[in-house]
């Protein structure tokens, strides 16, 4: 039999390390050049070596690539489908430490020496040897790592199921890679007789108690609802003779921030309140001139409602807000002896949209979002705001009002709680790892940190995220979801990682043990398991 390359917990972590060494930040030449390096990693295994057609590099945006790896047996069409992503934020949090955060033995030593400066349960992590410090250890590379362990014990001991590994760019920021992936996977489905049975991803366990493990059987979903808000400029000797934009903002701010209007209930699990993002005026310099356009960004986690029903919430409470400022800002006018300029209303950016269109055609309208795509300094979030701050000062005549928009990203909230794989794997991890190891992992029904499994088995309908399509500036252009496509992978998804710490914190970490020995043989067991649902005989794992 031929040897394997990552079938020990040493070459395991031999493997990590290498790959975090491969600095990957979201949006940087490293991120571009990281598939590239992986390809030639798997190009090492000797069934890669004989079906070179398995592994490809696939164009994403921005020159950015993702990767597959299939490991075909001939006679089985079941496929589980292994999804990680190789981006990682940023490193700046590391300070003076930084050009050592992807090199995570010595970024492990170097804290040794400022274990003082670290929070209590990272510092007695540290001391205990068992974690493993550093950016991308666990989100999310130790992933990708078991999923190259998987794809290579299976091709070398023939397993009689298909594996597709699939690692992504982006995840961090847009899932620009899981979206630009959606038809790949159909096209490999058709072409290689694949049948998905399951979407497996392995991104870390975010623990929310001390050393807790958790499998989840969902993950959550997030939506952007986003304000441009449109005052009237004044002098500021004369302020009541205008509106400021901030003034309003505030009333709306006030009504969002952790309104838990927004707030799901499901499975007794219950979705983060919603926060502020961003805020801020649009006025790029200091003058005396009254800031009259400003823009907010508000953050809503999903569980069960769709695009369509947040925006119309969002809607509603933005009414809200614009009738308190009004009879506010009234009452000062009156005390004043002033005559208010109009009443604040609440516009729809398809209704902004549409006004402009009348006014002045399509051709215009197109130049507009043209010449704000041509920034290409600004992301998509800046330029959803700009676009309608563009469209609202050649409609000036409809303020003063909120318009209410969305912006990128929109996670769909993804579960499969019930589903009768999902429970069966479910109960097997839960007791592998208990015999095992002694480990304790409990279910939890949504991944609470976002990942790419929000792009697959989607269950809505059309009219579930019209709202988003015609309230997104930048739809179309720079941002788009293959919604229809994406229902054709209505395979249930599972997410089982490995546990880790702090995420996107300067403190991030892997408890090695559980990396490197656990996790690898309770998911060669649970594939193995599934196999023999779908009648194979598996060869025996370990």
């Amino acid at each position: 039999m031929i040897e394997r390359k990552w079938g020990t917990p040493e070459s395991l972590k031999e493997l990590l390390l290498e790959v975090v060494s491969w600095k990957s930040m979201t949006l940087t030449e490293g991120e571009r050049q990281f598939p590239v390096k992986l390809k030639k990693k798997l190009e090492a295994v000797p069934y890669f070596q004989e079906n070179s057609n398995y592994l490809a590099l696939h164009e994403a945006d921005l020159g950015r690539k993702f990767l597959t790896a299939l490991y075909k047996h001939p006679e089985a069409r079941e496929t589980i489908c292994l999804i990680s992503h190789f981006d990682t934020v940023n490193t700046e949090e590391y300070g003076d430490l930084e050009p050592l955060a992807t090199q995570p033995e010595k970024i492990t030593k170097a804290l040794h020496d400022r274990k003082n400066e670290l929070p209590q349960d990272a510092r007695e992590d540290l001391e205990s040897g068992e974690y493993l410090f550093g950016r991308g250890t666990m989100d999310m590379k130790m992933g990708l790592v078991l999923h190259m362990s998987l794809i290579e014990k299976a091709s070398v001991e023939k397993w009689p199921i298909n594996l597709l590994l699939l690692t992504v760019p982006d995840e961090e920021v847009n899932s620009s890679g899981m979206r630009c992936a959606v038809e790949t996977l159909i096209t490999l489905q058709q072409n290689y007789n694949l049948t998905y049975k399951l979407f497996l991803n392995s991104e870390p366990v975010f623990t929310e108690e001390s050393n807790q493990h958790y499998l989840y059987t969902g993950t959550i979903g997030k939506m952007l609802p986003a304000a441009l808000i449109y005052g009237k400029e004044t002098h500021a000797g004369k302020p009541l003779s205008g509106l400021t934009s901030p003034y309003i903002t505030s009333y709306l701010t006030q009504e969002m921030e952790f309104n838990d209007l927004f707030q799901e209930t499901s499975y007794s699990e219950t979705s983060p309140l919603p926060v502020t993002l961003q805020q801020k005026d649009l006025k790029m310099e200091y003058s005396t001139q009254t800031p009259y356009r400003s823009a907010a960004l508000y953050n809503i986690f999903l569980m069960e409602r769709n695009a369509n029903e947040v925006f119309h919430l969002f809607e509603q409470v933005a009414e809200t807000a614009a009738k308190k400022c009004n009879v506010d800002y009234q009452q000062i006018c009156q005390k004043q002896q002033m005559n208010p300029i109009g009443e604040v209303k609440v516009i729809r950016y398809k209704d902004l949209l549409d006004c402009a269109i009348r006014k002045f055609g399509v051709e215009f309208i197109e130049q507009i979002k043209e010449d704000v795509h041509a920034h290409e300094e600004w992301d998509d979030r800046e330029k959803s705001l700009r676009i309608t701050d563009r469209l609202m000062i050649e409609c000036q005549e409809l303020g003063p009002a909120i318009v209410v928009l969305l912006a990128p990203p929109y996670y769909p909230a993804v579960n499969s709680t019930g589903n009768e794989l999902i429970e069966t794997c479910t109960d097997f991890v839960s007791k592998t790892a208990a015999e095992k190891f002694g480990l304790s992992i409990e279910r939890k029904h949504y991944f609470n940190g976002l990942c790419d499994l929000s792009y697959v088995n989607y269950s809505g309908s059309s009219q579930g995220w019209t709202s988003f399509e015609e309230n997104t500036p930048v739809w179309g252009n720079s941002y788009t979801i293959p919604f229809e496509s994406m229902k054709q992978l209505n395979a249930p998804v599972l997410n089982v990682g490995p546990l880790g710490k702090d995420a996107h914190k300067r403190t991030e970490r892997l408890h090695m043990r559980n990396a490197f020995e656990e996790v690898p043989i309770i998911l060669e067991e649970m594939i193995g398991m599934i196999a023999e649902i779908y009648g194979k005989d598996m060869v025996k794992i370990r």
